[in-house]
């Protein structure tokens, strides 16, 4: 074994702060702020490999989904974001080949994910959040360094004769971009699909007045004024954002305890069971009161309870995606009182034109939409006691089956409230309700407007799966659960994410659906990652050498 892939036993962890960036910076002068990239070579995520110029790893986009997000939440005096590179000449090679090279299959997979998630958030915050941003290529711009200029809503490229935009995996690595590239090509910048072809066949790239005239750029700017043209951009950009007043909040770190296998934060607890490849979430629903006011909101900060549960329940989903892959069923249980729940999703809604509880119900959809892009099997265990209610009905409509423990009792097991209606998109744009019922969509406005259900409504209202007496619950539940551990995983995860997106596409949902699901394959194809596949052999003096057969 590779000393990097047995550094991939270890942990990965997705805490970090400014003060211990190694590879950005983030500079704020309102209304503009910088994020410099300037990645430490000698500092990777794991060892095995140097992330020469600017090319970028787990470590590196940890980082920047971290800056994202601080913007959003602590400075909302911020309406643009210019990201660039501290190199001369070089904006960004993209994931440092040799890291993907020397990575197991899952490694590579849960990292595409990873990346594309952060450059949809940043689509997110200007998109619904008000933050524009635009990419300052200083130099060349390489795989997902191009990808991540292209999740900007604005590129300026300079024009000095030689730096150029590129998505080279095709020609150079037999892979696909990564990151959405070739979605983002021709859905978001509406680039002709022939020029398109050259373009991701054309090792080289393409640079000056062609990258700008077959739309892969949005201005050109020589070395002398490129400083001027991206400062001018950047607050012209600025000028149409929205205002977001208010001070904004500390995005303090997420807190857990890992004790007897049992990771536990303040709302929710994982316990993983390797024998059975399940791991076990239990959400905690509010123990205080909603807050009654924005001033209120900001004075609990990350600790209010609809940010804080979401970003617990987000460390995990990404704890569970990189350091426990044999845990290939999540089993979701929710503690409390549904009431409550419910209070909080109606001050959210109630408060919904401060810019900060909008961003916490823009932040609440993300971290949904990550459970639904998490290649894991999930059933929701509504028990006496449960809160499925409000925002954490989601969590129903998000699992792959849902089981609900029929007691006799009339109180009811499930409630909607007002964020279930239109909050939280999935990646192709339907509400999970929209989704669950997209044969009869008439059933939607009928379900909202009634709002609570006991158990036999709930299943007689396509609310939960099954509804089952204490007689039958235990035994059916784990028959499913021991079922669902002993089948393929790869033939499960193609499945479910064929079965949970019904309906329409967006650009979003093809990232995902399309590029995720075709790259993971060409990710164990010999072409690629053989003994004598492009990925292995990139860097060295030999040619790949591929077998030519289509399939």
């Amino acid at each position: 074994m590779s000393v990097s892939k047995a550094a991939e036993t270890a942990p990965v962890s997705f805490r970090t702060h400014p003060d211990t960036y190694l590879h950005w910076r983030m500079e704020i002068q309102e209304p503009v702020a910088r994020l410099v990239m300037a990645v430490r070579e000698d500092r990777p995520a794991r060892e095995g490999y140097a992330l020469k110029l600017n090319s970028y790893d787990l470590g590196v986009d940890l980082e920047l989904a971290d800056a994202v997000e601080r913007i959003r939440f602590e400075h909302p005096e911020v309406k643009a974001v210019v990201i660039t590179s501290a190199l001369d000449r070089v904006f960004c090679s993209g994931a440092n080949i040799h890291m993907l090279g020397s990575s197991a299959h899952g490694f590579k997979v849960n990292f595409c994910k990873y990346t594309n998630e952060t450059r949809l958030a940043i689509e997110d915050a200007s998109r619904h959040g008000g933050v524009k941003f635009l990419a300052a290529v200083n130099g060349t711009a390489a795989g997902g360094g191009y990808e991540l200029a292209l999740a900007c809503d604005e590129i300026v490229l300079v024009d000095d004769g030689s730096s150029a935009v590129s998505l080279p995996e095709v020609p150079l690595l037999g892979v696909l971009p990564g990151t959405g590239g070739l979605t983002r090509v021709v859905d978001k910048r509406k680039v002709r699909r022939d020029r398109a072809d050259v373009f991701c066949t054309v090792e080289e790239g393409i640079k000056g007045k062609r990258a700008l005239e077959w739309g892969l750029v949005d201005a050109l700017a020589s070395r002398s004024r490129f400083e001027e043209t991206v400062e001018e951009r950047a607050r012209g950009l600025a000028a149409k954002a929205p205002d977001r007043r208010g001070p904004g909040i500390e995005w303090k770190p997420v807190e857990v305890e890992v004790e007897d296998g049992i990771r536990r934060y303040r709302y929710l607890a994982v316990r993983v069971d390797r024998k059975k490849r399940t791991a076990l979430l239990t959400v905690k629903g509010p123990d205080a009161g909603e807050p009654d006011s924005a001033e209120d909101l900001r004075f609990r900060g990350t600790d209010a309870w609809a940010l804080r549960a979401f970003r617990e329940l987000e460390d995990a989903v990404l704890h569970l995606r990189f350091n426990e892959p044999e845990a290939g069923l999540w089993l979701l249980k929710t503690e409390g009182d549904p009431e409550r729940v419910l209070q909080s999703d109606r001050a959210l809604d109630r408060l919904r034109d401060d810019w900060l509880a909008r961003e916490i119900l823009l932040y609440q959809a993300r971290v949904l939409r990550r459970l639904d892009q998490s290649a894991r099997s999930m059933f929701a265990l509504i028990e006496p006691g449960s809160c499925f209610a409000g925002s954490l009905y989601e969590l129903v409509l998000a699992a792959d089956r849902s089981y609900l423990l029929d007691t006799g009792e009339d109180d009811p097991s499930v409630a909607l409230g007002p964020l279930n209606r239109a909050d939280y998109p999935m990646s192709h744009g339907l509400t999970r309700l929209e989704a669950r019922f997209h044969g009869s969509p008439e059933r939607v406005g009928e379900v909202l407007e009634r709002g609570r259900f006991g158990p036999s409504e709930a299943e007689a209202e396509g609310l939960v799966t099954m509804a089952l007496d204490d007689i039958d619950y235990e035994d059916d539940v784990r028959v499913a659960i021991e079922e669902r551990a002993s089948l393929s995983p790869d033939a499960l995860t193609g499945m479910e994410a064929s079965l949970r997106f019904p309906g329409t596409e967006t650009g979003d949902s093809k990232i995902f659906g399309r590029l995720s699901a075709w790259q993971n394959w060409i990710f164990i194809r010999p072409n690629a990652v053989g003994e004598h596949g492009a990925l292995q052999v990139y860097g060295k003096p030999e040619r790949p050498t591929f077998d030519f057969k289509r399939t």
